[in-house]
């Protein structure tokens, strides 16, 4: 097994001139090379000087930022060029850097150009951080050589390159660190009362952030909470720091980010009133903890009774929160918008779009559940099996959180380079040791690659290749980013400013490019705007009445390449000029692939 203790290497010249990856200049040569090939020369220009963001979320981080800027009150978190101004429920702890980064950049680089800026290097100094943080707890456990090899591995993530990359700045990188750091504090082989008060303000602060990692905060809690029950006063101290840490950091966050008028409203999809019970719950549960010297069934009770208590709580106090986040949302709205979302499709379904997106994400965090669980079960290191548990816990519920919903890979997909690193190092390690075998060989270098994401990826894109599947798939992005850059969006703004009905996923470009407003953006709180959205573009004969209802000034629509008798909704039909509802006339626009209609004047 990898986690066996290996032969001792001979010493002397001889075994260091045939062990290259012994020298420590080779090894961060490999790290260099793995992070140069990260970077996109291409995707930096474009974020760079058009603002071609990844991702919609992203763009409307970057909308929220401006409003900021210019004047748009802390606790004000309206979007108030989205029709009905719905509040968006993101934090201001992500807004202000990324501001912040802005208003360093401007005084050299001009307004505009301060936000590529800005939208490049955010994204890039959280991948800096993370690498601190997994370098960090690496060495600490492994040695120097597995954590720089762990570095090169997160190069070779899609998971993590990904959420990383230039534009990336939606908060998912911020939650990764966070979760990242809280797991690591905890894994060490003694983990204090401060490990534990470190691991609860990092909780507290990613429930600021966002509620995605909320699965991985329970599952620490929970694992704080049953070493204390198994082991009793040895292990209180991690406990009791993570859940005094918890309920007294999560409040003091939600006051400095939540308005006053909405300190005591019920949000199901943010930090607030339901999440700040279990919080407060574990706190107590925690500080009772401290008072029991019993036996372990005096434990069990406490547990119990500070579970029963939290949960029946919850589900009393805030019943609409115990069916998610996705509170109020109509049956049209959550069939035709919120199940369409590539990133909530289960990994069964989104294979079948992006397989090898897929295989390249899901497979790696598989694989290094089972090899961290080996590693954690027959390791012989104290400090290693812990660590490796730890990522075992992670990486185990990312696979079951990411195979019903593709997003749950996001946390622990950064995850599978805490067990690349060792690998990798035992793989090098086995090169120059001539007593192990040609299988441990084999077998440690396949492990290494099967834990590389990259690799999956090129593996899947070879059969796409030679049916032509990839060429498809690439055209229609392309289209969707000719539609939504900037060039072809700020074209829109020869017009008088005014309200634009358009396909839901066009809404973030559109206020990030021009000056217009929009009826709908692809976010659950503006449910009214997304239900005239849906509901518009399904009939020709409904277009012109919800965009009469609903005060459109403007349709547009974003015109596709492909060809006509393939369009399979009204949108591209009508982009494509196959249709025309009645009551509708052509807008004339120049140099921009979008059309633009509005509604006929009564005669």
């Amino acid at each position: 097994m990898l986690a066996a203790p290996l032969p001792q290497a001979r010493s002397g010249p001889e075994a260091t001139q045939r062990s290259l990856l012994a020298r420590p200049a080779l090894v961060w040569l490999i790290v260099a090379a793995g992070a140069v090939g990260v970077l996109s020369w291409p995707d930096l220009r474009a974020v760079l000087r058009d603002l071609r963001l990844p991702d919609s979320d992203d763009a409307m981080r970057l909308v929220q930022v401006r409003d900021l800027l210019a004047g748009q009150p802390w606790f004000d978190l309206a979007q108030h060029r989205h029709a009905g101004a719905p509040p968006m429920h993101w934090s201001r702890f992500v807004d202000a850097p990324i501001a912040g980064l802005i208003l360093l950049a401007r005084p050299f680089a001009g307004p505009v150009l301060a936000e590529g800026i800005a939208a490049i290097l955010w994204p890039l100094l959280l991948l800096g951080l993370y690498g601190a943080i997994l370098y960090r707890g690496m060495r600490r456990a492994f040695g120097w050589r597995a954590a720089a090899f762990a570095l090169f591995a997160t190069t070779q993530s899609i998971v993590v390159t990904g959420l990383f990359a230039p534009g990336r700045i939606d908060h998912h990188n911020v939650q990764i660190c966070a979760i990242l750091a809280l797991v690591l504090s905890l894994a060490r082989p003694a983990p204090t009362g401060r490990d534990g008060a470190l691991a609860g303000a990092l909780a507290a602060f990613s429930l600021a952030v966002g509620l995605e990692a909320l699965p991985f905060i329970a599952a620490a809690g929970l694992v704080l909470a049953g070493s204390w029950l198994r082991d009793g006063r040895s292990a209180l101290p991690p406990f009791l720091g993570f859940g005094l840490a918890l309920g007294l950091v999560a409040p003091a966050l939600f006051l400095v980010q939540t308005a006053p008028a909405l300190r005591g409203a019920t949000a199901c999809d943010a930090l607030s009133p339901p999440w700040l019970w279990l919080a407060a719950s574990a706190a107590v549960t925690a500080a009772a903890a401290a008072l029991v010297a019993g036996e372990r069934r005096t434990r069990f009770v406490l547990l119990a009774a500070g579970g029963g208590l939290a949960a029946g709580g919850f589900l009393v106090l805030f019943p609409a929160c115990a069916a998610g986040p996705f509170t109020g949302m109509p049956d049209l709205v959550r069939r035709d918008w919120l199940l369409e979302v590539r990133e909530m499709f289960p990994a069964w379904r989104l294979a079948r779009i992006a397989p090898g997106v897929v295989l390249a994400s899901e497979v790696p965090v598989l694989i290094g559940a089972v090899a961290a669980s080996l590693w954690a079960w027959l390791g012989r290191e104290a400090g290693q099996r812990r660590l490796m548990a730890a990522a075992a816990g992670a990486l185990w519920l990312g696979v079951f959180l990411g195979t019903a919903q593709f997003r749950g890979l996001y946390v622990a997909g950064a995850f599978v380079p805490l067990v690349a690193g060792p690998v990798l190092d035992r793989a090098a390690a086995l090169l120059r040791v001539p007593e192990a075998g040609s299988g441990r060989r084999v077998a440690a270098l396949a492990l290494s690659l099967a834990l590389c994401g990259k690799v999956w990826l090129f593996a899947a894109s070879v059969p796409q290749a030679l049916a032509g599947r990839d060429k498809t798939f690439e055209a229609g992005h392309a289209a969707w980013q000719d539609c939504s850059a900037r060039r072809a969006v700020a074209a829109l703004d020869v017009l008088p400013p005014g309200l634009i009905l358009a396909a839901i996923d066009l809404g973030p470009s559109l206020l990030l490019h021009s000056h217009h407003a929009v009826v709908a953006a692809p976010y659950h709180r503006a449910l009214p705007g997304l239900a005239a959205s849906i509901e518009a573009f399904k009939d020709a004969e409904a277009l012109p009445k919800v965009a009469a209802r609903v005060g459109a000034d403007y349709i547009v629509a974003c015109a596709s390449p492909a060809e006509a008798g393939e369009a399979t909704s009204l949108a591209e039909r009508l982009a494509r000029g196959a249709t025309t509802p009645p009551g509708l006339e052509p807008v004339p626009v120049q140099d921009t692939p979008l059309r633009v209609w509005r509604l006929r004047p009564a005669p």
